[in-house]
């Protein structure tokens, strides 16, 4: 039995995580948007350089084009039996396009889990969240013991205080992702996903495919949830 599975929620709320649980537990890969539109610029093909000609100017990419990228890799013999979607669909459109390209291969969203997280606590999430080369991964609100960590002003003042972490016994410093670096940037994104989800969680409450679990309890607890949802 094909295992398909969407998840949903904001920044912080944990996705890649439970993404990773999932994958463990039950052998189906992640499909990200994201990952699958960066990884275009790898490619020399003509539907992969008009995606970058598209990223390249600042444009979204319309739910077409969204759509025959996700195509392309339900289409590899590792989704056969199944793939978590992050980042996909994005639209109501989105969403038409993928139920009907499951029931047209004898299939169907097992569930859609949305992970809730206010929106408070997403932004420290995202501000907060440092890691290792290793992939160990910290936060300095919440997860940071072993961590010391301080804000350094430029000498002069000139920008804003540079983050500065490491891990307090072998004094590696600790990476940010660049784009959490800024607030600006992590308020759009929320924004962003606030504007995008509204109108899927309408439309995958209709289709009586929602599962709701909140995203601030610990990650094995939500991993526990989840599992209780596949299985049921």
């Amino acid at each position: 039995m094909s295992l398909f599975v969407l998840l949903m929620g904001v920044q912080g709320a944990g996705k890649g995580e439970q993404a990773r649980f999932i994958t463990q537990k039950y052998g189906i890969p992640q499909l990200s948007t994201g990952d699958l539109f960066r990884a275009m610029k790898t490619r020399q093909d003509e539907f992969a350089r008009k995606i970058q000609q598209l990223m390249a100017e600042g444009h979204l990419i319309d739910d077409a084009t969204t759509c025959e990228v996700v195509r392309e890799r339900l289409a590899m013999p590792d989704a056969r039996n199944g793939v978590i979607f992050d980042g996909f669909p994005r639209t109501p459109a989105q969403a038409e396009w993928l139920d009907n390209y499951l029931s047209n291969h004898d299939a169907g969203l097992k569930a859609v889990i949305l992970l809730k997280l206010d929106l408070y606590t997403a932004f420290k999430r995202a501000f907060g969240r440092v890691s290792a080369k290793d992939g160990k991964t910290y936060n300095l609100y919440s997860n940071n013991e072993g961590v010391e960590f301080v804000f350094e002003p430029h000498p002069e003042g000139q920008y804003p205080p540079r983050l500065k972490a490491v891990v307090k016994v072998t004094g590696d410093e600790l990476i940010r992702r660049p784009d959490d670096a800024h607030a600006h940037a992590i308020i759009k994104r929320i924004d962003t996903y606030v504007a995008e989800t509204e109108p899927l969680i309408e439309y995958y409450e209709r289709e009586g495919l929602l599962r709701r679990i909140e995203a601030s309890k610990s990650i094995a607890a939500v991993s526990s949830e989840i599992e209780s949802i596949l299985d049921s």
